[in-house]
């Protein structure tokens, strides 16, 4: 939605399939920011590599967390 409010997109759909291909950091290039704001495409890139590593983390932790409850040693 920022880049139609910015004015860099004249469409939602556009401005979407152009920030779901960098935050998944697929880099396709068939749409290309003007120079004034080219530099959210690689700042989009690394927030989805960093939100994606966060979100693998929290998964994990609760995946472990659940095995640990469910499978308590009782030492027997």
């Amino acid at each position: 939605m920022l880049f139609v409010i910015c004015r860099e997109f004249s469409d939602f759909d556009t401005a979407c399939y152009h920030s779901a291909v960098n935050y998944t950091s697929l880099g396709y290039g068939d749409i290309i920011m003007s120079p004034g704001w080219r530099l959210l495409g690689p700042l989009e890139t690394a927030d989805g590599m960093l939100l994606f590593g966060v979100s693998t983390a929290m998964i994990f932790a609760v995946i472990q967390r659940l095995f640990a409850a469910r499978y308590v040693d009782t030492g027997a």
